[in-house]
């Protein structure tokens, strides 16, 4: 399980540091607000299509379990990148220190092209100049060209129709470097059927349902040497939190059971970078003063969030106590959720 829960995480947060070794940092060269454009239109997509997939596969069903009964599941929420947020228009940045030849270039969840920019900049009353290659998406390399967000989930029947869900990675090492992640999910889900009258005596079944969720990754990038930048002792940090609240309904038969529910999802991400970061410039003088060294600015934290209302429709078949689940949600990232349960009434 282990295993699973890495490649799932992996996929999306690693591929951040994996692009900074691939000379992600060299957006850095930029001015102090250009880069700061630069790296909030790059993050968005990716940030925001892996809160609305942390908000999604919380339910497979609106009736409760009796106390102490429980589930354990495990599965993933895929969330889809629209096709227009896979690029973006670099004109439309305002951008004054950067230009390139291209009017676009990729996104964190855009393909995996390269864009070559040149930064133009004045540094202690003289000019510099340098080149760099705006990294490409990861789309390509993620399942089904979706971003991936894990859920292994474990709800436990309470007293009062309540069930409480919990979602858990103990913090863990990311491979051989300096890394970890840890992820806390916590939910209640309350039955209503009751307060229909008759409606209690039928297969429907209501429920309302709260759920939070925070994640914290952090991952080295250690020291990289390239012609134009150098890195010491660098380190990202990736925070997420996430909420939703949601009315939800169940048609519960022997072995189908159809679900669905609507709600409010919303969401904030942060990324942040660390160490020292060394830019090299070309001056266009003679030698030795054909080149000029400054540290550069690194951006405070990059905040990026989501919000807004939802609808989810799924089925769930029955094989005694295992359960195979899958929905579709409809949100600002339009969500695919797949798992499996064991569950005990």
């Amino acid at each position: 399980m282990k295993k699973i829960i890495l490649s799932l995480i992996c996929s999306f947060v690693i591929g951040i540091t994996l692009k900074a070794q691939e000379g992600f940092e060299a957006i850095l060269l930029a001015e102090k607000n250009d880069t700061e454009k630069l790296l909030q239109a790059y993050f968005s997509p990716g940030m925001e299509g892996f809160i609305n997939a942390m908000n999604n596969g919380w339910y497979h069903t609106a009736k409760v379990h009796k106390v102490l009964g429980f589930d354990l599941s495990i599965g993933a929420s895929g969330a889809l990148i629209p096709n227009e947020k896979e690029l973006f228009n670099i004109p439309a940045l305002g951008l004054t220190s950067v230009s390139s030849a291209s009017t676009t270039a990729s996104t964190f969840a855009g393909p995996s092209t390269n864009t070559q920019m040149t930064v133009q900049r004045n540094i202690n009353g003289q000019s510099a100049t340098t080149s760099f290659e705006f990294p490409g998406g990861i789309t390509e390399d993620l399942p089904a060209n979706v971003i991936p967000a894990p859920m292994v989930q474990l709800n436990i029947g309470l007293p009062w129709k309540l069930e409480a869900m919990v979602r858990m990675v103990p913090e863990i090492n990311l491979g051989d470097d300096d890394g970890s992640v840890k992820m806390l999910g916590l939910g209640v889900k309350k039955e209503i059927t009751n307060w229909f009258g008759p409606l209690d005596k039928t297969p429907f079944h209501i429920s309302l349902l709260a759920a939070y969720t925070t994640m914290d990754v952090n991952y080295e990038i250690g020291d990289l040497s390239s012609s134009n930048i150098e890195v010491r002792n660098g380190f990202s940090t990736f925070n997420l939190t996430s909420f939703t609240a949601q009315a939800i309904a169940s048609l519960n038969l022997p072995i189908l059971n159809l679900y669905g529910g609507v709600g409010y999802n919303s969401g904030n991400a942060s990324y942040e970078m660390s160490g020292t970061f060394t830019g090299i410039y070309n001056t266009n003088q003679p030698a030795p003063n054909d080149k000029i060294r400054e540290t550069l600015y690194i951006p405070g934290n990059l905040d990026f969030e989501s919000n807004g209302v939802m609808a989810t429709v799924g089925a769930r078949i029955s094989l005694g106590f295992l359960k195979i689940f899958g929905s579709y949600t409809l949100q600002e990232y339009n969500t695919a959720n797949l798992g499996i349960a064991i569950s005990i009434r």
